[in-house]
């Protein structure tokens, strides 16, 4: 089958996210229109539909993102479309920093004490980004060292989730539950200006990069020869995907599969360019988690199914039927 040409793949995927976009901030346990913004008499559904609806659908599409660009980097990183953004025990540390916060809770402030999870999570990730990193210089500092690290530190750091979740009581162990399997339900334009913040100044990192990205694919000595600077430029994508997995886990808790299966497809769909596969996977991303999102909070309303456990049950048989017919294709 041939391939569509990028521009007009990326301006379909841009339509379709716009248009699902409008159409799930319309639904939810209450059923609203966007004329309700007009009407003068409605301010409650207006508020609801501006406060609560409308961020909430710009941060699965901002997360979503996030989680898919970071699945890219590590896929071109690695060279390896299996690779996912967890890889390198970051998601494990947030993790345990919520974790941490949530069974052993400092006496904060009302305010800070809404915000601790969020906060936790994203020191967590970047202080085990930092640990990667000074274990990685003792030595040879490739990636295959960075993935064995990054391997060892998620086992460690599910150790602890498990003796924490050990010794919490029933409240602290459900919330620690629920978090683990991801929700977009603290969403307020407070929470997205501040994820917002993060993530687009990585992205335009990563996008500023995606050259560099392609000639890593042809290997760390052929691209040197080509005059990239191997380990500068594999150093600032892995510290700028890893800041997009903070943001991103820091806000919606661990969502599985987005960053494993949305740039796979792309990928297969657009091509090994990564200046093409980047938005694409952006995009993509984008639209998985706004439409799994839309589900958990209409399939069973009013109450709310955590979004996680849909992208897992989405992604996880669709990538299984890619793996299998991969296996077929070479086989054949």
């Amino acid at each position: 089958m041939r391939r569509p040409l990028p521009c007009q793949a990326l301006w379909l995927l841009g339509l379709a996210l716009l248009a699902l976009a409008l159409i799930a901030t319309n639904l939810g346990a209450m059923r609203l229109s966007i004329a309700v913004l007009w009407q003068a008499h409605d301010e409650a559904l207006r508020h609801i539909w501006l406060n609560i609806r409308l961020p909430r659908v710009l941060l699965a599409a901002l997360v979503g993102g996030a989680l898919a660009l970071s699945g890219c980097v590590m896929q071109g990183l690695f060279r390896n479309p299996l690779a996912d953004p967890g890889l390198l025990g970051i998601s494990s540390g947030a993790a345990l920093a919520v974790g941490l916060s949530v069974v052993l809770p400092l006496a904060l402030p009302a305010v800070l004490a809404l915000y601790m999870p969020m906060l936790a999570a994203f020191l967590g990730s970047l202080a085990v980004t930092l640990v990667i990193f000074f274990l990685s210089r003792h030595g040879n500092n490739n990636l295959s060292r960075l993935l064995l690290v990054g391997i060892a530190i998620n086992a460690l750091c599910g150790a602890a989730v498990g003796v924490l979740s050990w010794i919490s009581n029933d409240a602290q162990l459900r919330q620690l539950s629920l978090w683990g399997m991801g929700s977009l339900g603290q969403a307020q334009w407070s929470t997205l200006l501040a994820t917002a913040s993060f993530i687009l100044p990585a992205s335009l990192g990563i996008a500023f990069l995606a050259s560099r990205l392609n000639l890593l694919q042809l290997g760390d000595e052929e691209a040197h020869y080509l005059g990239v600077d191997v380990k500068c430029t594999q150093r600032q994508l892995l510290i700028l995907s890893a800041l997009l997995v903070a943001a991103a886990v820091a806000v919606s808790g661990v969502i599985g599969f987005v960053g494993l299966v949305i740039p796979h497809l792309v990928r297969m769909w657009l091509g090994a360019d990564h200046r093409w596969l980047i938005p694409g996977s952006v995009l993509a991303g984008a639209i998985l988690l706004l439409v799994a999102d839309t589900l958990a909070r209409t399939m069973v309303a009013p109450a709310e199914m955590p979004v996680g456990l849909l992208t897992s049950l989405l992604g996880g048989p669709w990538f299984l039927a890619l793996i299998f017919r991969q296996r077929r294709e070479t086989d054949g």
